[in-house]
């Protein structure tokens, strides 16, 4: 059973980074050789000009392998957005938490996290930004599982009428069977399959916005 207590947002955090780095490099490479230049043409002691040269080839170099490491270097988890989370590898809590941090994200109030046997098919409770009252019941399973027409149906009969939503949705890493997408659209809930729901961590805005 997910509990509300936080956990380590998924998202971009702001730490040191190669990327920062490298634009140190960079601008140091670019202010060192417009003074080599200066140097130069100011026709500045004999022995300054070789010094300067020798300054600006060796940082130009140091800037160019630190910006090609850059380039070939794997993102690190640090630079890693939401929509690259492996949602899959995941726990069934972890899942229920992460999708509770998208609605936070976008704008909506979480005031439950609570997968298990005693939920009534409602693992996330929030309140949207215009006060519309959301209930999502999230599946984490793996590709070869998709949700079935009795999954959603078991949430369509307490989505509304024991939790008042205003917005139902199930969220899911895999995707949604045939019946168990025309239900849902008989029904008013919204059907997120694991495309939809990379799209959302990685761009948003929440799918019952658009």
């Amino acid at each position: 059973m997910a509990t509300s207590g936080r956990r380590p947002r998924i998202g971009r955090q702001y730490a040191f980074s190669l990327r920062n780095l490298s634009v140190c490099f960079g601008l140091i490479a670019i202010v060192v050789f417009g003074v080599g230049v200066t140097v130069r043409a100011a026709g500045g002691a004999t022995g300054a000009q070789p010094a300067a040269a020798v300054a600006v080839g060796l940082l130009t170099l140091l800037a160019a392998v630190v910006m090609r490491h850059r380039r070939t270097a794997p993102a690190s988890p640090e630079e890693d957005s939401l929509g690259a989370a492996d949602f899959e590898a995941m726990t069934a809590s972890e899942f229920e938490q992460a999708v509770a941090d998208l609605c936070e994200r976008d704008g909506c109030r979480v005031s439950r996290v609570e997968g298990g046997a005693g939920d009534l098919g409602a693992d996330v409770l929030a309140t949207a930004p215009d006060g519309q009252r959301i209930v999502i019941q999230c599946k984490r399973y793996d590709s070869t599982h998709r949700v079935g027409s009795q999954d959603v149906q078991r949430f369509g009969g307490t989505c509304f009428a024991v939790h008042d939503a205003q917005i139902a949705a199930v969220v899911t890493t895999s995707e949604f069977t045939k019946p168990a997408a025309e239900y849902a659209t008989q029904c008013g809930i919204l059907c997120i399959d694991g495309q939809e729901l990379a799209t959302w961590a990685s761009t948003g805005p929440a799918p019952w916005t658009e």
